[in-house]
């Protein structure tokens, strides 16, 4: 494959070394080249083959070689309103400044994995009414630099005489500034009624849905593909565990549906999030042989769902690998760029002009980057924004003579 550079400057642009630029020297990419990227602007402005750009950039230089550069990728379903509170003495605080810290620590946690992006699922309405919204959007300021922060407001019950009250909260939330409309229509006495609802509002406001639904019954998934074909910006669903305790060929003609509506579905698989009643993981080989859009999120992190959870993209890709036999390749994408563009973000490659959106990863290829991602590097429009080094040692033996590769630093 021929070097991917910019067009040669223009009469009016100098031709001298840049000061502002980054240059990544020695990543390792998929296709097993050994390349040197230049990020400038928040995009990548070049890539060529090693030595290639030093001439071109005088700004900072990072030192890649061991390590394979990938499209950064991107969380689209946590929970930071409730993450990180499975260890606290009673009942779990939700007071504006504790619900911002968790959010953030949360946030910075899967930052340091490597998601520059994350949707948060935000409850809305009940005691609580909007004060957990504002400190999520409240964290999503603080992060400004660091990671993009996105945030899907959920009421509780949208039908009925209680219905009134959520659906002006719903369009309060929409105003104050999260970015989608969702809820669990599962548990409101009507789910039709609720996604019905959903779906108009995200219509009047011109964003996407994101819905948690368990998607255990075929007929009111199909109602729910139905109305969602056609609407833009999209429609997401998850964690659809029960999809998988479907027949295979109900489960199969349920996947039809949603490929033909456009649905992206968000599957779960280190475990259950706080909406999802049942375990279980979505039939991500059907649902991607059917043709839908399939991503892969964290869901709850430590909580009183789940009190365990790394948030961490690498696992969930590790997981689909492994459990789920997805080539490690399909794997990585469902918290790559499927997850990217199940939040309407812009397609990432390690090619010029594309966002610098990158997580460098020690290893040499992607199967072992999944299995022993211990050591990362992490690219937020074109700036690293966290680093996580770890390095391993064993007792003086035997096997020192063997020169058996280790995690850590390369000595040169």
């Amino acid at each position: 494959m021929p070097d991917s550079r910019p067009r040669p400057p223009g009469p009016s642009s100098s031709s001298s070394a840049r000061a502002d630029g980054t240059l990544l020297c020695g990543a390792r990419l998929t296709d097993g080249r050994t390349v040197d990227v230049r990020l400038g602007g928040g995009r990548i402005e070049a890539v060529g083959t090693v030595g290639s750009l030093a001439a071109d950039t005088v700004g900072a230089r990072i030192d890649l070689r061991g390590f394979l550069l990938l499209p950064a990728p991107a969380e689209p379903h946590a929970h930071g309103d409730s993450a990180l509170s499975a260890d606290t003495d009673g009942p779990v605080s939700y007071e504006p400044e504790q619900v911002q810290r968790r959010t953030t620590e949360a946030a910075l946690l899967q930052l340091g994995h490597g998601a520059t992006a994350l949707r948060s699922h935000v409850r809305i309405g009940d005691v609580q009414g909007l004060e957990a919204l504002s400190a999520v959007l409240g964290a999503r300021r603080s992060l400004r630099g660091l990671a993009d922060l996105t945030t899907v407001a959920m009421p509780r019950v949208l039908t009925g005489a209680a219905g009134a009250d959520g659906l002006a909260m719903l369009r309060d939330a929409m105003k104050m500034g999260a970015t989608a409309v969702g809820g669990c229509p599962d548990a409101d006495p009507d789910p039709t009624g609720y996604a019905e609802a959903v779906l108009e509002l995200a219509a009047e406001f011109g964003c996407p849905v994101d819905l948690h639904t368990d998607a255990a019954d075929p007929a009111r998934l199909a109602r729910l593909a139905a109305m969602s074909g056609g609407l833009r910006p999209g429609v997401t669903l998850g964690p659809c565990g029960g999809l998988g305790r479907l027949s295979a060929g109900t489960a199969a003609r349920s996947a039809e549906r949603l490929a033909a509506a456009g649905v992206t579905v968000v599957c779960l698989p280190q475990g259950r999030c706080g909406a999802a009643e049942e375990r279980g993981t979505a039939p991500v080989r059907l649902l991607r042989a059917a043709g839908v859009r399939v991503a892969a999120g964290s869901g709850a992190l430590r909580d009183v769902s789940n009190p365990v959870g790394r948030g961490d993209p690498l696992e969930a890709a590790f997981l689909l690998a492994s459990r789920y036999g997805l080539p490690p390749q399909d794997a990585y994408d469902t918290v790559s760029a499927a997850a990217r563009a199940a939040l309407g973000l812009p397609e990432v490659r390690v090619e010029a002009g594309f966002p610098a959106e990158l997580l460098a990863v020690r290893g040499d290829r992607l199967s072992s980057a999944l299995s022993l991602a211990y050591s990362r590097i992490v690219v937020h429009r074109g700036r690293v924004v966290a680093r996580t080094s770890a390095v391993r040692e064993y007792c003086n033996s035997a096997t020192a003579a063997l020169d058996l590769p280790r995690q850590g630093r390369t000595e040169h």
